[in-house]
């Protein structure tokens, strides 16, 4: 009797299901390493007035203990700048070392020298960092405009270049699509082109100087222009071989639920593509409800594991049990547990085999009753009302529980 071949015997999977990283330098940031393979680096930035020395020592302490492994501060003036100083001290006098990022922009070359002695890098936008005053009436650039104006971006990035290459610090070159200069937008209109050269401008600078030690940002309020943008500018870098590392973000992504979905729609297509090495969701809220959404964003990816990865169905008319409230009370129970797949499954038509990949299971085979899976393996059963309790008792058989 003829048979039909087995499809899976002989043919090759078509997709692979894990992420491949763009290959990029490594950039130390204090004792964080951006790019260069490691792990996906999460930011965050204060909101307090960096003036206010207290406030801002412990709204950093309170972003780095829920796991923000950079904080950026704003710096817009001298005395900001030397703030710094005292910030960094009272840091390491009552918690510990934190790195910082000093946030600079308009007609920023002394802020940024001051600033450049006290953190671990400064970030400069090449809109704002020399600032061209538009000309409503202005019908072209010349050439020697072009040459004036470049060589006055560079009379003011090379003091700054030499100190933190000198002090072994690094540089974020930060483009907003909002305030690119005029000569950008004149040339190239408000498009992402604008900003990968704006980008590529101060890049070169840096390079000439021997300084290296880059990371990129092409930020913009709106996704499909920051989708657009972060591309292009790690095509052109292919193309110019360069491997800096780029900060991803959907700049002024507002609150709530839409600025999380907005800020993943974003984010989490380029890291799904290979693109990006640090990333910073930009919400309307306190700082520390960002951290959750990286690292919600970082794990559904694949790329970091920091919590419990739940699998659960979304409940149907053969669920035998209140699944929306079982799978709260197994996540209270869970939650503080790192690197374990738990799934909660309502029934048993799909969930043997949609749980698969799970470490451990929690499904209702018959009412007033729930099957406590290994694996693909099931354990024992048990009565409802001790489910979520035999659970814990399962995994504190396997050795891998710890109290909260």
């Amino acid at each position: 009797m003829q048979t039909l071949p087995n499809p899976t015997a002989t043919r090759q999977p078509t997709f692979d299901t894990t992420i491949k990283r763009r290959k990029t330098r490594p950039v130390n940031v204090g004792n964080v390493i951006i790019g260069g393979g490691y792990p996906v680096v999460v930011q965050s930035m204060i909101n307090e007035d960096t003036l206010n020395i207290e406030g801002s020592v412990a709204g950093i302490r309170r972003l780095h203990e829920i796991g923000c492994e950079i904080v950026r501060v704003t710096v817009p003036s001298l005395g900001h700048a030397k703030a710094l100083a005292e910030i960094k001290q009272k840091l390491l006098e009552t918690y510990q070392y934190v790195p910082l990022v000093a946030d600079v922009h308009h007609n920023g070359m002394k802020i940024a020298l001051e600033v450049a002695k006290y953190v671990d890098k400064v970030r400069i936008n090449p809109g704002l960092y020399v600032f061209e005053k538009p000309k409503s009436e202005r019908t072209e650039f010349t050439q020697s405009e072009i040459d004036e104006i470049g060589e006055k971006i560079r009379e003011t990035l090379e003091p700054l270049v030499v100190s933190l290459r000198d002090q072994g610090k690094a540089m974020r070159i930060g483009v907003n699509h909002g305030s690119l200069a005029e000569r950008m937008l004149f040339t190239y209109g408000d498009t992402p082109e604008g900003m990968v050269e704006s980008a590529i401008e101060f890049i070169r600078i840096c390079e000439s100087l021997d300084f290296r030690n880059l990371v990129i940002s092409m930020k913009a309020s709106r996704v499909p222009v920051m989708l657009a943008a972060y591309r292009l500018m790690a095509q052109r870098m292919d193309e110019l071989g360069m491997d800096y590392p780029l900060h991803l973000g959907v700049t002024e992504a507002g609150d709530g639920e839409y600025g999380r979905i907005k800020s993943t729609a974003g984010i989490a297509t380029l890291l799904a593509d290979g693109i990006g090495d640090t990333i910073r969701v930009s919400l309307t809220e306190a700082p520390e409800k960002e951290i959750p959404v990286c690292y919600s964003i970082l794990q559904a990816l694949g790329l970091r594991k920091t919590m419990v990865e739940y699998v659960a169905c979304p409940s149907c008319g053969r669920t035998l049990f209140n699944l929306e409230e079982v799978l709260h009370q197994v996540r209270e129970a869970t939650k503080h547990l790192t690197g374990l797949d738990i799934a909660v499954m309502g029934c048993i038509v799909n969930g043997p085999g949609e749980m698969a990949d799970a470490d451990y299971g929690y499904v209702g085979k018959q009412p007033g009753y729930i099957s406590l899976y290994r694996g693909r393996e099931e354990i024992k059963k048990v009565p409802e009302s001790q489910g979520v309790e035999e659970l814990i008792n399962l995994i504190k058989g396997d050795d891998r529980w710890i109290d909260p």
